[in-house]
């Protein structure tokens, strides 16, 4: 009996120094953890911001503080359009009367979606799929104030936009910086799914960089954040904030095949957005640099095709000429493994470090050419038509507003034709061609009455209808078929 309880008092202690061993470790590991969850310490971030990643006596974090202080920096973005209805093109009564001819009035469609504030003085970053095509738009905040809002600026290449509205001393959520996100870190979605204000929902980062095509452009950029929260749509737009109250990203798209929440959503991270918002607040459209090339990820079946010693990185498939690239020396089958310093591992890290630049940066590009290490220096970028320098809002991005890219006719078809100009439609993305019923193929021989014979004059025509009262473009052309078709493009939102 003797033994029995001197057995039992020191398996006792035993327990009680098991528990306080035990934690010990658990205060050491959120102590440390808390100190490593500190982000750049060059972002100038307010000092009450630090505290937010607590722990509770739960011992579970605690994110009360940052959603109390984000939720009234995320907006409720309504918006107006009508619907595109098709006309009989008449070139006669649109070329006296200005306006295509529709036999109905177009049905009006409603939309949803949130944004963010970022300045005290009205400036709010969302989707651009969230105002694209809006004729109206409408802002509610947290206090149910309402403001009509305009575009400043959109880019479909990250699905972003610029809106504005006239109101001041208003709540903002400070950028944070999206590089530091760890897989695993807990983040906040905040916006307003299914008109349901004021919406906040956590979850963990599940991964980054991802490219999930789900940006219908050529020049698209995608490298998501990858998270668990729950996003639906109205979610559009709003923030995603790190435990510290700092906007790390723009939710913009979930993984569902019934349209709503399914276990994944996918946001913009503030690498891009930062770049974005400053270029369409400072010229009006983006500054997008470009190296020039074709790329692809490396799998293994490419890998071994080509006989490439690692898997990381981006495969350069061509070269433009006279582009970035070209100029650098970078070639077909090289393997793009480091841009400035930071090391990519796939296209869609590419596209996000080379997103960061405006044409006419230098930076420094480190290749694998077969098991040979090559670093190219002062790669000075390029945009798309193979500018170096700033491109102001003045000078129209034609390939982004027609939504189209565009060639010389080769001779043989000038001579089955029987033209001697024009400029021939060679693809289609979303934009105002395909919205109007062109298609691929249609030669272009007038704008607004103007001769085409080279894409600077498709530019010049844009740009003066642009700047007009009517922004209306009247195209006079051919098809490869010999039909001579009009359109008529409107080049407002409506």
């Amino acid at each position: 009996m003797k033994t029995t309880k001197k057995a039992k008092a020191v398996g006792l202690m035993f327990l009680i120094i098991i528990v306080s061993v035990a934690s010990s470790l658990i205060t050491s590991y959120f102590t440390n953890k808390n100190k490593n969850n500190n982000f750049n310490q060059n972002l100038q971030v307010p000092a009450a911001y630090a505290k937010f990643a607590e722990v509770s006596s739960a011992g579970e974090t605690d994110f009360t503080v940052a959603a109390e202080l984000c939720v009234h920096s995320v907006v409720h973005v309504k918006t107006k359009s009508k619907a595109q209805l098709s006309f009989s093109p008449d070139p006669f009564f649109e070329f006296f009367f200005g306006t295509p001819r529709f036999y109905q009035e177009p049905p009006v469609i409603e939309g949803s979606g949130s944004g963010v504030i970022i300045t005290n003085d009205g400036y709010i970053v969302t989707n651009n799929h969230v105002i694209d095509r809006a004729n109206q738009i409408e802002v509610t905040l947290n206090d149910k104030r309402t403001f009509d809002a305009k575009v400043v600026g959109t880019d479909p290449n990250t699905d972003l936009a610029l809106i504005k509205i006239d109101a001041d001393n208003l709540p903002i959520i400070p950028f944070g910086n999206s590089d530091s996100l760890k897989v695993g870190e807990w983040v906040l979605a905040i916006g307003n799914p299914f008109n349901l204000t004021s919406t906040v929902t956590a979850g963990i980062v599940s991964a980054k960089a991802r490219n999930i095509n789900i940006i219908n452009s050529k020049m698209r950029i995608e490298s998501f954040i990858q998270t668990d929260a729950a996003v639906n749509p109205g979610n559009s737009g709003g923030a995603l904030i790190n435990t510290k109250g700092q906007l790390v990203g723009i939710n913009t798209a979930i993984a569902s095949q019934t349209g709503s929440y399914a276990g994944y959503a996918f946001a913009i991270p503030t690498s891009i957005v930062k770049k974005v918002v400053s270029d369409l607040r400072q010229y009006g459209v983006v500054q997008r640099a470009v190296l020039g090339i074709e790329i692809t990820d490396i799998t293994a079946q490419l890998a071994k095709e080509k006989d490439l010693k690692t898997l990381e990185g981006a495969y350069v498939a061509n070269v433009n000429p006279g582009s970035a690239a070209e100029k650098a020396g970078i070639k077909e089958g090289d393997v793009i493994i480091n841009v400035n310093g930071v090391n990519v591992k796939s296209v869609a890290e590419l596209q996000e470090q080379i997103g960061r630049y405006k044409p006419g940066d230098k930076i420094s590009v480190t290749v694998m050419r077969k098991n040979e290490k090559l670093k190219f220096n002062n790669v000075e970028l390029k945009n798309a038509q193979g500018i170096s320098s700033i491109v102001s809002a003045d000078k129209i991005n034609v390939e982004e507003i027609l939504g189209a890219t565009f060639k010389e006719v080769p001779a043989s078809l000038k001579k089955k034709l029987n033209i001697n100009y024009g400029m021939q439609v060679v693809s289609l993305t979303k934009g105002k061609l395909l919205q109007n019923g062109v298609k691929a193929g249609y030669i272009i021989l007038k704008i607004n009455n103007q001769t085409i014979r080279k894409i600077e004059d498709i530019q010049s025509a844009l740009t003066v209808a642009m700047n007009s009262e009517e922004k209306v473009l009247f195209l006079s052309g051919i098809y490869p078929d010999g039909k001579i078709t009009y359109y008529a493009i409107n080049l407002e939102n409506d």
